[in-house]
């Protein structure tokens, strides 16, 4: 039996006008072997931070953009997950928030020490290419919760892309 360590988290699912999502290219430092896999900027909460407070604060120190938490809206994707990393296994609550930017130049200069050590690449991914590649990502279901959020977000004159 595993004992799993209560988490909570906030992911982006950060898409730029082309529609490509951001995703980081990562691996566990305590197990290299298990290789590289793809995933969307967050990570845990702080004490006392609400989800959009934490997506904000993540998205800045992993991205260099800087949003206000109200600006996250509501969560488009809640999961939980179980995972180990750096030796630790997780049970975390996350929930996800549609981020759409124009254009962005990824600044990780706010990257902690645990980022730096364990982060390898990021990379603008369009969707269809996403669902077509061999490539480990995390959620799994990402191009389906994706495909979903993109669908069910209010454009920006307030009304929902058909």
């Amino acid at each position: 039996m595993t004992d799993y360590t209560p988490r909570r988290a906030a992911r982006v699912l950060l898409v730029d006008a082309a529609g490509r999502v951001l995703l980081f290219s990562g691996s566990d430092p305590a197990r290299p072997e298990h290789g590289r896999w793809w995933f969307t900027p967050g990570g845990g909460l702080d004490p006392g931070e609400t989800y959009a407070e934490g997506a904000a604060r993540e998205l800045a120190e992993e991205t260099g953009l800087r949003l206000p938490a109200p600006a996250f809206g509501a969560p488009v994707h809640r999961d939980v997950t179980e995972f180990p990393f750096d030796g630790v296994w997780y049970r975390q609550e996350q929930e996800f928030f549609l981020v759409r930017v124009a254009d962005h130049e990824v600044d990780t200069a706010g990257f902690s020490e645990i980022e730096r050590a364990s982060v390898a690449a990021h990379r603008w991914w369009p969707l269809a290419e996403l669902a077509a590649t061999d490539e480990r990502y995390y959620p799994p279901d990402l191009p389906a919760v994706l495909t979903r959020a993109l669908a069910e977000a209010p454009t920006a004159d307030g009304g929902v892309p058909c």
